[in-house]
């Protein structure tokens, strides 16, 4: 598709506009989009009063070329002339390619309801109903990747949701071996965007790929909307977590160790709770020794520096660096010992409350 671009080259004390402006002129000449200064600051409609439009002599001698060649894609480069009031300005001619993201982008009603069913048929979404649905739709963007392309990679910040609409991509682990395939309809990205940790995984294209996504600050206020989607995303991070996450489970079945730059707090609880961990997870940081102990992968207790219990799970949760330590098995003791809660809510609430922490130290 294309839009008609006229750019002013000349101007002679025109009232309205400077050399520089730029007009695009879309459809059937019924709207007028006006750029100065590199914003977009006004939308004239021809059918407007005189002073809530652009110069209607200007619209007038743009709607005639529109007239005289029926269609924007039949208007050939030139340079055209104002008829002129109290002053002149002369035009210059281009076409602009509107690439598949902009056409998203005009989310027009029809297109929206559209864009809703197609997401609707993918079966990660049937448990989402159609308002939430179009919620989402207006800040979708469109991109497509070849394959071997990195879509994103480890170590990365979480920038964006990404919704595959056709193709295959591969969840890679450090060492280039591929942990799982993502397709048509899966969503990823979503679990760095929750957590504010660094991407765990990078993914690479296996085959000519097209993907919505979905920017991060989008993404929680969408998030923020609806409870249902709440709920699907926490369903999804388990989902994704069991199946990206295997190797994992193999070495935390004989003890594992490892470095919380590599495998942030919330990625490392998730693990234990979705492969129903039972020992002692000991923790060196810049704020001192943590011990938590999992039963069956719900947090029993935790201990770090003075605090203890949930208050000691939220603040392990914040750190960034520190080395830790799985060991298997648990006395019989704590074998007895009553889980602190339901273990998704500690954790989305844990995350919660470093969020908003994060808020406050922004503001000024």
């Amino acid at each position: 598709m294309d839009n008609s671009i006229f750019i002013i080259i000349e101007e002679k004390d025109c009232p309205y506009y400077k050399v520089g402006d730029e007009f695009k002129l879309t459809g059937n000449a019924l709207l007028l989009e006006y750029k100065k200064e590199k914003e977009f600051i006004t939308t004239a409609v021809i059918n407007l009063p005189y002073e809530q439009s652009a110069c209607r002599k200007l619209i007038g001698d743009l709607t005639k070329i529109l007239t005289k060649y029926e269609s924007i894609d039949k208007i050939p480069m030139c340079v055209i002339n104002c008829s002129g009031c109290t002053g002149s300005i002369r035009l210059e001619y281009k076409k602009e390619q509107i690439t598949e993201q902009a056409t998203i982008a005009k989310k027009k009603p029809g297109n929206i309801g559209a864009i809703a069913n197609l997401l609707s048929n993918f079966s990660i979404f049937q448990s989402i109903d159609e308002h939430d649905l179009k919620d989402i739709v207006p800040f979708l963007k469109l991109k497509k990747f070849a394959p071997d392309e990195l879509i994103i990679k480890k170590g990365d910040t979480g920038k964006n949701l990404f919704i595959i609409i056709s193709g295959e991509v591969e969840v890679l682990c450090d060492d280039g071996i591929s942990m799982s395939i993502l397709k048509r309809g899966e969503v990823f990205g979503e679990m760095s965007l929750i957590s504010g940790d660094p991407v765990a995984a990078t993914i690479k294209v296996l085959s000519p790929t097209t993907i919505f996504f979905i920017k991060g600050e989008d993404f929680i206020k969408v998030m923020k909307r609806s409870s249902s989607l709440q709920m699907y995303f926490t369903r999804l991070l388990t989902r994704r977590l069991a199946e990206s996450n295997i190797l994992m489970s193999e070495e935390l079945s004989s003890g594992m160790t490892g470095n919380l730059f590599e495998i942030p707090p919330p990625e490392l609880f998730q693990n234990l709770n979705i492969n129903q961990k039972t020992g002692l997870l000991s923790l060196t940081m810049p704020g001192g020794h943590a011990k938590l102990s999992f039963m069956d992968g719900n947090l029993v207790s935790a201990e770090y520096g003075d605090k203890e219990g949930k208050e000691a799970f939220f603040d392990v949760l914040k750190e960034k660096e520190g080395r830790f330590k799985f060991i298997p098995g648990l006395p019989p003791e704590e074998m007895k010992t009553p889980v602190l809660g339901y273990f998704m809510g500690l954790l989305m609430d844990g995350l919660r409350r470093i969020d908003e922490e994060a808020k406050k130290t922004k503001k000024p």
